[in-house]
């Protein structure tokens, strides 16, 4: 993985199936993005997909292959690797072609990168050889993965439990670390010892003579102390995290990891003045591990990068996050879904999420994991999901299998959103005799849970024509609220222009500034659990979060008015008619009368 310093920003995993070939189409032009590594069966068939595009051999493996997932994503790894660099050197191959693949690369960059200003005070022509310039100058973008550590779903043989090396996640890591690839893997949903400890397994991720380290560590954290307690871990191992990639409870869609009320801006403001201690805390316990390892002190020493990602909608939003808190790289995900030109989307999603406003777009609790996911009304699979229940036929057929945790029920899990628990968790239910309401609103919270494994992957199948071959094909889509401000279809280049605002593809509806806009959506959590803690005003325990919740949002407020007091009266002025709403906030979580 390069640290291309061309773009400034980077496009983050999206659902399962919607960027699994995004790096095709975009790092050829120097734009990082991530693939997810959930669905090794999806994978295959896009393998299958590309292979076929370009008139390459195409030998399947099968399930009945030993250790087929990892092989799966490996041999697909190095497919995507390889027409990368072939339609990467077709570009520089262009470079003295006007109206070439090359000016589009050139075009996308921001206006003060570097091999802009080198172009400008030198002509193309002027080089002894073009080709040997390029060759320093112009790179890929990163071919990053993500593996979310959660997934690391136990599989079987023959009735026999297999070692833990053949769980979801490890196979998935295991198939990234044995391809090509000279980038980074993106972990998020937690911290794992167990798949931590597995990356010392290969060679990739530790560093050669020189200091290059082939293989990266990315860690989606959610604030400072997580950082360090994950970067001290990994360095004692002799693990360098290259990057940590902060994201906010907006998040850029799919599941939010929201935080007890400490905002984005502190969160980012604590790293902006911890950064050096953060580097030199790891970088001690780094060398140390080398050198127990007795792996020889490499030539240069590493770097990291701070990025950050989750509702930036705005190029004055994305160069403030850049320059105010000396960011890297800014991750924009969402409104890329707009953008057929990159994502594997179908024309009615594109449809969907074009029309979406922000009363359409929620947090919902559809994601069998129990943790909180972005979703919009409409989609098929949520269609799909209310008529089957009306039927009396809730939930889904379990095809695909990545989510299956729940024992509640069986000795062996089982998804919460399969057809086999959600029947015995509602005749669980009606045994309760419980009053009408309370039954209706946990009747609903069962069957909300959706079969997103089959559901974050079809689109893409959709758009390329591979036939579904399992029992359902409706669609999940799992869009950050940021999408609400985006409202057609764009292609890359528009989109890449937004960014680094050559033009403006908003539309022209009201859009808080993007702190806000998190802060909005903690004020609606905080004033749920208030409620909800009226009914149970005993509990000591959320009484102590709801108040140590309070303390955070004031906390936070606070730092945004002593930010924006002198340079941005019209995100005072908004934050004022926010917290206008929200009387809550005004008083103590013990206090009756406060909702």
């Amino acid at each position: 993985m390069n640290f291309f310093k061309g773009h400034t920003f980077h496009i983050p995993v999206l659902g399962i199936g919607y960027s699994l070939d995004t790096p095709v189409k975009v790092a050829p032009y120097g734009i990082s993005s991530v693939i997810s590594l959930v669905d090794d069966a999806l994978i295959e068939e896009m393998r299958k997909f590309y292979s076929e595009k370009i008139n390459a051999p195409f030998n399947a493996i099968s399930e009945k292959v030993e250790d087929f997932r990892a092989k799966r994503i490996t041999a697909y790894l190095d497919l995507v690797d390889d027409l990368v660099k072939g339609k990467f050197e077709e570009i520089k191959q262009s470079a003295t072609k006007a109206g070439s693949d090359f000016e589009k690369y050139l075009d996308m960059l921001p206006d003060f990168s570097e091999i802009k200003q080198l172009l400008n005070d030198k002509s193309r022509q002027a080089y002894d050889d073009v080709s040997d310039w390029f060759n320093e100058h112009l790179m890929p973008g990163s071919i990053d993965v993500n593996i979310m550590t959660k997934l690391d779903k136990a599989n079987t043989k023959n009735g026999e439990v297999l070692p833990v090396e053949f769980n979801d996640a490890h196979a998935a890591l295991r198939g990234f670390a044995n391809s090509k690839l000279n980038s980074g893997v993106v972990f998020s949903a937690g911290m794992s010892p167990r798949l931590y400890s597995y990356l010392e397994n290969f060679k990739d991720f530790f560093p050669d003579k020189m200091g290059e380290i082939k293989k990266k560590i990315i860690l989606k954290v959610s604030d400072f102390r997580s950082a360090l307690i994950q970067g001290k871990m990994l360095a004692a191992k002799g693990l360098w995290i290259s990057e940590y990639r902060i994201e906010s409870g907006v998040n850029c869609g799919g599941h939010a990891f929201p935080t007890n009320g400490i905002l984005f801006g502190p969160i980012l403001e604590e790293f902006r003045q911890k950064r050096d201690m953060l580097y030199e805390t790891c970088l001690n316990a780094y060398k140390s591990a080398l050198k127990k390892k007795e792996i020889k002190e490499p030539a240069k020493e590493p770097a990291i990068m701070v990025t950050a990602q989750g509702g930036v909608g705005t190029a004055e939003e994305h160069n403030f996050l850049i320059d105010y808190y000396k960011l890297d790289r800014i991750g924009w995900g969402s409104p890329f879904m707009l953008v057929p030109e990159v994502v594997s989307i179908d024309k009615g999603t594109v449809s969907l999420l074009a029309e979406a406003k922000e009363k359409d777009l929620y947090f919902s609790g559809i994601s069998p994991l129990g943790v909180p996911f972005n979703s919009v009304k409409g989609t098929t699979m949520q269609i799909r999901k209310l008529k089957l229940a009306e039927q009396g036929k809730p939930g889904a057929p379990c095809t695909k299998q990545f989510l299956k945790y729940n024992t509640e029920f069986t000795d062996k899990p089982i998804c919460t959103a399969s057809r086999q628990y959600q029947t015995k968790k509602i005749a669980e239910l009606k045994a309760r005799n419980l009053p009408e309401d309370e039954y209706k609103a946990e009747y609903n919270k069962i069957i909300e849970k959706e079969c997103i494994c089959v559901g974050l992957g079809v689109s893409s199948n959709r758009a390329k024509n591979i036939p579904v071959t399992k029992h359902i094909d409706e669609i999940s889509v799992c869009p950050g609220p940021n999408i609400a401000y985006f409202s057609k279809e764009m292609t890359l280049k528009e989109m890449v222009g937004h960014i680094y605002g050559r033009n403006n593809v908003l539309d022209n509806r009201p859009r808080p500034h993007m702190f806000l806009k998190e802060l909005g959506m903690y004020l609606d959590i905080y004033k749920k659990r208030c409620e909800a803690f009226l009914k149970k005003p005993d509990d000591k325990k959320e009484q102590k979060q709801l108040s140590q919740f309070r303390k955070n949002l004031i906390e936070g407020i606070e730092y945004y008015r002593n930010l924006f007091n002198d340079t941005k009266k019209d995100v005072i002025d908004e934050l004022d008619r926010m917290l206008s709403k929200y009387p809550v906030l005004q008083k103590e979580p013990q206090i009756a009368e406060m909702v």
